[in-house]
């Protein structure tokens, strides 16, 4: 119980203090709470104990309550953060040595010079080549081939019609073999004998083994002034069996056009057709041999010089197999014999080989005969496929 005289001190809803006096229990009757004696204060409740079996307080339980302080749990400093590994550089190295020094480049050359250059060049081999002729340093077979003649003089003429007016493209030169005998053959036609040149060129230019066709040529060739001796010294020889066999067992690679003047003349309206292939001697002397054949189809021999029509009489009076009558011969005289630029083609077909049919083939007429037709229908199919790649005439 409160002390005697203790009054309320608690507030009322006007702000004003309490002034009930304290009932039986020490408490305010109307606020429910202890009250203090004026002067004094009430001191601060107990701090409860455990509960007892209850779940009560109670005194004794909070006597024996001791509050015994707690150390301060001991600062564990923080781990010191684990750092990345140091790379191991490696050792700078070496300073390369100094490079040599670059010299400069060399001007480039001037394009007006180049011209003169190869005059130069031409006319110092042409004074060599006057050199050994003058003092006989140059060889001539039994035949009458020239070779330094054909490398210096004669090819060098032709060499602007095979590469820019005629535009030669040569195909399948795989086929020709780089050494030892083989007979070529091919068609022939244009009034003039050039497709039989270009295909030589072909084969002293551009085959890797520079190789030198030895053409059969008929009679006319050799009983002329002036083409008489270029003939022979250019390689040429007579279209006999004798001669052919010769130079194949010599291991020459030899020429033959077995259409003759047949082709050369015939008329433009049957161009690229090919005429009578003969009585196949030319397969007589590759069974006799044992060379092989290569068949080779020319184009664009045919539009150089179109034969509109034959003056036959007149030929007959020259002595020549046909007189030709073209678009700009003899109408236009000398400027008539300039060949028209057509787009040429020149294929060599894979070879027919006659070593194994031995030499006693020759003997069987059916042999021949289908040897014959079958390089003939070689070269007419490649002729016809060919035509259709070229497309123009001109190009």
């Amino acid at each position: 119980m409160s002390p005697a005289g203790g009054r309320c001190r608690a507030r009322t809803r006007k702000g004003e203090r309490c002034r009930n006096p304290s009932g039986p229990d020490g408490l305010c009757a109307v606020h429910r709470r202890p009250v203090t004696r004026p002067g004094t204060r009430q001191p601060h409740p107990p701090f409860p104990g455990p509960p007892n079996r209850e779940g009560s307080p109670t005194a004794e339980g909070a006597a024996r309550v001791v509050h015994t302080p707690q150390p301060a749990p001991a600062l564990v400093p923080d781990p010191a953060p684990a750092l990345d590994p140091v790379p191991v550089l490696d050792p700078a190295p070496a300073p390369d040595p100094a490079p040599d020094p670059v010299p400069d480049p060399a001007p480039a050359p001037d394009p007006a010079s180049e011209p003169f250059a190869s005059f130069l060049d031409w006319a110092e081999e042409a004074i060599e080549f006057l050199g050994r002729r003058v003092l006989g340093e140059y060889e001539v077979d039994e035949f009458g081939h020239d070779p330094d003649l054909v490398e210096h003089v004669l090819a060098p003429l032709l060499r602007p019609l095979y590469r820019r007016w005629w535009r030669v493209e040569t195909r399948g030169l795989e086929h020709v073999p780089d050494s030892g005998p083989a007979l070529v053959v091919g068609n022939h036609a244009g009034t003039l004998p050039f497709d039989a040149l270009m295909v030589a060129l072909a084969l002293l230019d551009e085959h890797p083994a520079h190789r030198s066709l030895r053409m059969l040529a008929a009679d006319l060739a050799f009983d002329l002034p002036v083409v008489a001796p270029l003939a022979r010294k250019s390689g040429n020889t007579l279209a006999c069996a004798e001669d052919a066999t010769r130079l194949l067992e010599a291991g020459e690679l030899v020429g033959v056009w077995p259409e003759g003047y047949k082709g050369l003349g015939k008329p433009y309206r049957e161009r690229y057709q090919l005429q009578r292939f003969g009585r196949g001697g030319f397969v007589e002397v590759a069974l006799r041999t044992g060379a092989p054949i290569v068949p080779v189809a020319v184009v664009g021999s045919e539009e150089i010089y179109p034969m509109l029509a034959n003056l036959r009489r007149l030929a007959r009076l020259l002595g020549l197999p046909y007189f030709p009558v073209t678009p700009t011969f003899p109408a236009l005289g000398p400027l008539g014999a300039i060949p028209l630029p057509s787009k040429w083609l020149i294929e060599f077909c894979p070879p027919i080989e006659t070593a194994g049919l031995g030499p006693d083939a020759v003997l069987d007429p059916m042999v021949l005969f289908d040897l014959t037709d079958q390089v003939r229908d070689s070269i007419q199919q490649t002729i016809h496929r060919n035509l259709l790649e070229r497309g123009g005439t001109f190009g």
